[in-house]
C-alpha cells in the first residue's frame, strides 16, 4: 500500500485538529477536527492568512516569508502551548497547540504543521467542579476529616481541647471510621506539629519484630541484626507516636510499653542502656479493651495509662447527613486522580448510597466510589456503576444494632432526628437517659431537641 496516497484519510481520522500553512502563513490544509474547532470549512480556510484564527499564541512579524513571517518559523517548533483562537462565530476557543516547521531538500522553509486540541470541555468541567465544591463546602474539612454533623463538630471540639496537651489519647471506633486521621489532626493542631508523626500498626507485626520496631536494637541482638537501629519511639522524639490497633500488642510487649510510659525511657533490644524519650502517645483500637482485660489478654494498668482522654470516631450510620458531603469529596478526589470528567452521582445512585448501611464505614464508601469511577464513562455516576451489594441492598431487612451501655436497640440507617426520637421514646422522654443511649452529652440532646423543634410530653 502506498501510504502517501492515504494521507488525507489518515489526518482526518486524528482526534486533534491539524492545519498546514505555507511559508507565508497561508492556510493550505485543515482536517475535519480542525474544521469543527474553527467553525470554518477547509474551502473557506484555503488561501487565507493564519491570522484569520486570531491565535493568542502566535507572534506574527509579517515582513516576508519564512523566518520573516512569524516566531514559529524562527524557532522551529512549539510544544504544548496554551492559547485561544477565535472561531467563525466570533467565539473564543481555548486550545493546546503543537507545531513544527517543514523544510525542503535544500533546508528551505516551505511551511508548518500545527495540531490544535480543544480544551474548552476540560475548562468547563473544572468550573463546574469548583461550583460543586463551593456548593457542598467540600474544602471545609477539619485536617482531612470530612463531616459537619453535630457529632463530628463535637469530635472537632474535643480534638482542639486536648491537642495542645501531652495527655495520652485513645481513639475508639469501628474499622474504617478514620482513626488515623483523628490522630494526625491531634498532632497537627498541637504544639508538636513541626516534629515527627510516627505511626505503628501493632496488628501487622509479630511479637519479636514489634519489640524491635518500637524500641530499636543493637548490632548482634539477634540473627540478622547486622547494625544498630533506632526504634519508632526514638524516631518520634519531641513529636507524636501513634500506636494503631493497640489491642493486638502481646503481653510481653505491653509490660515494656508500660515501663516506657511510666519512666519515659526506652532500652533497645540487646542492651541495658536506657535512652530518654519525649513523645506524645496516641493509641487507637476497634476492640473492647475492657473485655480483653477480663480475659487476661490486656493489662489493666496499661489500659488506664493510655485511656486518659478517650475520643470516639462515630460510625457512618450515626452521621448519615455527612454521606453526601463525603461522597462528593471522593468524587473530586478521584476526578483529579484519574482525569475523568465526572461531576456527581445521579439522584437514583445517591439514594442507593444513602440507603446502604456502610459496615466498612468511610473506607468502604471510598472504595465504592473508586469502583464506580472505573465503570462510569459520562459526567455522572449512575446506579448501574455501583457495587452489587449496594444496588441489591434492602434497608427493611437490615439488622438492628445494640448500644452496649444498656442494651437499647437502635436500627442503623436512621437520620440524626430519627435517632433522637427513638432514644427519647425508649428513655420515656428523660434527656439524661437519651444522652446515654446516643453516647452524647445531655446538653447535646437538649440542643438537638431545640434544633428539630421536638415537643416533649
Amino acid at each position: 500500500m502506498d501510504i502517501s496516497k492515504q494521507w488525507r484519510s489518515i489526518i482526518d481520522s486524528v482526534q486533534d485538529g491539524i492545519i498546514i500553512v505555507d511559508e507565508k502563513g497561508n492556510l493550505v490544509v485543515a482536517n475535519k477536527t480542525a474544521q469543527l474547532i474553527t467553525g470554518y470549512t477547509e474551502k473557506e480556510l484555503k488561501g487565507q492568512s493564519c491570522r484569520i484564527l486570531n491565535c493568542t499564541g502566535c507572534k506574527v512579524i509579517g515582513k516576508g516569508k519564512g523566518k520573516n513571517w512569524c516566531r514559529l518559523f524562527s524557532k522551529g517548533h512549539i510544544r504544548e502551548k496554551k492559547c485561544v483562537i477565535t472561531n467563525r462565530q466570533n467565539r473564543t476557543v481555548p486550545i493546546v497547540k503543537n507545531a513544527i516547521v517543514l523544510y525542503n531538500e535544500k533546508n528551505e522553509i516551505v511551511g508548518a504543521v500545527e495540531t490544535l486540541k480543544d480544551i474548552s470541555e476540560n475548562i468547563n468541567y473544572k468550573n463546574e467542579l469548583a461550583t460543586i465544591k463551593r456548593m457542598y463546602h467540600v474544602d471545609d474539612g477539619f485536617h482531612g476529616i470530612i463531616g459537619r454533623t453535630p457529632v463530628m463538630q463535637t469530635l472537632y471540639e474535643h480534638i482542639e481541647s486536648v491537642a495542645s496537651l501531652d495527655t495520652p489519647v485513645m481513639i475508639l471506633g469501628e474499622s474504617g471510621t478514620g482513626k488515623e486521621l483523628v490522630a494526625k489532626a491531634l498532632h497537627e493542631t498541637g504544639k508538636r506539629a513541626s516534629k515527627p508523626f510516627i505511626k505503628v500498626n501493632c496488628a501487622a507485626l509479630s511479637e519479636h519484630i514489634l519489640e524491635s520496631e518500637l524500641f530499636g536494637h543493637v548490632k548482634g541482638a539477634y540473627t540478622g541484626a547486622d547494625v544498630d537501629r533506632i526504634g519508632r519511639f526514638e524516631a518520634a522524639h519531641k513529636g507524636t507516636i501513634f500506636l494503631d490497633e493497640i489491642g493486638d500488642i502481646p503481653l510481653s510487649v505491653q509490660i515494656k510499653l508500660l515501663r516506657v510510659l511510666e519512666e519515659k525511657m526506652i532500652q533497645r533490644v540487646g542492651t541495658n542502656t536506657s535512652i530518654p524519650i519525649d513523645a506524645r502517645i496516641i493509641t487507637a483500637t476497634n476492640k473492647n479493651l475492657e473485655k480483653l482485660i477480663t480475659k487476661g489478654t490486656f493489662r489493666e494498668d496499661l489500659y488506664f495509662r493510655i485511656n486518659v482522654f478517650p475520643l470516639t470516631c462515630p460510625p457512618l450510620w450515626q452521621r448519615k447527613d455527612d454521606i453526601t458531603l463525603i461522597i462528593q469529596h471522593f468524587v473530586n478526589f478521584h476526578a483529579e486522580k484519574t482525569g475523568k470528567n465526572i461531576l456527581e452521582f445521579t439522584p437514583e445512585a445517591m439514594r442507593a448510597m444513602m440507603a446502604y448501611l456502610w459496615p466498612g464505614n468511610i473506607r468502604e464508601l471510598k472504595n465504592s466510589v473508586e469502583y464506580a469511577f472505573v465503570l462510569a464513562r459520562g459526567k455522572s455516576i449512575g446506579i448501574e456503576h455501583l457495587p452489587e451489594k449496594i444496588i441489591s441492598f434492602d434497608p427493611l431487612k437490615s439488622k438492628p444494632i445494640k448500644i452496649s451501655e444498656n442494651n437499647v436497640i437502635v436500627r442503623v440507617g436512621m437520620s440524626e432526628k430519627e435517632q433522637l426520637l427513638n432514644a427519647l421514646q425508649q428513655a420515656d422522654g428523660n434527656q439524661t437517659k437519651a444522652a446515654v443511649i446516643l453516647g452524647v452529652s445531655r446538653i447535646t440532646v437538649w440542643k438537638r431537641i431545640k434544633k428539630y423543634g421536638i415537643q416533649l410530653k
